[in-house]
Order: C-alpha cells, then sequence, then structure tokens
C-alpha cells in the first residue's frame, strides 16, 4: 500500500513538473540588457549596492518571485518533517513546478541549473532552506529536484 502511495506521489510530481515545463517555456522574461558603458574614469561601478525592489536577487528572479517560493516552502516544512523524505521529495518537486509555472519561470533552464533553487533560497530565506534540507536529509535543494 505504501509503495502505491509513494508511486502515485512521484508521479504527481512528474505531471506537474511536466506540465510547467511546456507552460513556462513560451511565457519566460527575456533578459534584462545589459548597461551601456558610460563614458568616465573607467572606474568599476560600486558593486556593493543592494539590488533595487522588485529587482533581481540571486538566481535571476525578482525579490518577490523569491519571497513566494520561499513562503510556499515554508508552508510544506511541516509535512515534510511528518512523512518520510521521499514523499516529501515529491512535494519539494510539486513547489517548486508550481511556483515556477505561476512566474513565468523557462523550466527548461532550471531543469539545467538545479543549484538556482539553492541560491534564491539561500539568498532570500536561509532558515527556511536549512529546514527543508533538514527534513529532507538531502545536502542540498538541488539533489532533491527529480525530472530538473
Amino acid at each position: 500500500m505504501f509503495h502505491r502511495r509513494l508511486a502515485a506521489a512521484v508521479a504527481g510530481a512528474a505531471a506537474v513538473v511536466a506540465l510547467a515545463g511546456g507552460c513556462a517555456t513560451e511565457n519566460a522574461p527575456a533578459p534584462a540588457p545589459a548597461p551601456a558603458p558610460s563614458g568616465g574614469t573607467g572606474a568599476l561601478p560600486n558593486t556593493s549596492v543592494a539590488p533595487a525592489p522588485g529587482g533581481p536577487v540571486a538566481g535571476g528572479v525578482t525579490e518577490a518571485q523569491a519571497a513566494q517560493l520561499c513562503s510556499d516552502m515554508q508552508a510544506q516544512l511541516q509535512s515534510w518533517r511528518t512523512y518520510t523524505p521521499t514523499i516529501g521529495k515529491g512535494g519539494l518537486n510539486t513547489v517548486v513546478g508550481t511556483w515556477a509555472a505561476q512566474n513565468g519561470i523557462n523550466v527548461i533552464e532550471l531543469m539545467g541549473n538545479k543549484a538556482r533553487i539553492d541560491a534564491i533560497t539561500q539568498a532570500q530565506c536561509p532558515d527556511v532552506r536549512a529546514e527543508a534540507i533538514e527534513s529532507l536529509r538531502i545536502p542540498d535543494l538541488a539533489s532533491g529536484l527529480i525530472g530538473f
């Protein structure tokens, strides 16, 4: 009985990821253009300035998108602590796939760079990331993403 539930959970997560991949590839936002070079002293710009609110953060997403991913993950932490890590990993995949689809994230690119999820959550919500890693018994979030 347990194996049937596990298979159903994994199959459901895979279906969500596949669906998200089909939807997100056409709606992905174009990358921001590179800043134009300025005439002047040739000094490098100050790179310690914080990004503008709503602007890009680690992982190439906006602050609002990163906050949503963290919020979605935090809402699942109790479930991930309660159920086995295998079932929890299916939940992680569902959260990430749904988040990507809702935010127009190119899932194909995300699959090629799973570490983006770690970069986003490390920058935005390191405590939620740490709890998820501990609950799912994985070394990082990227290793818990199937099909990515």
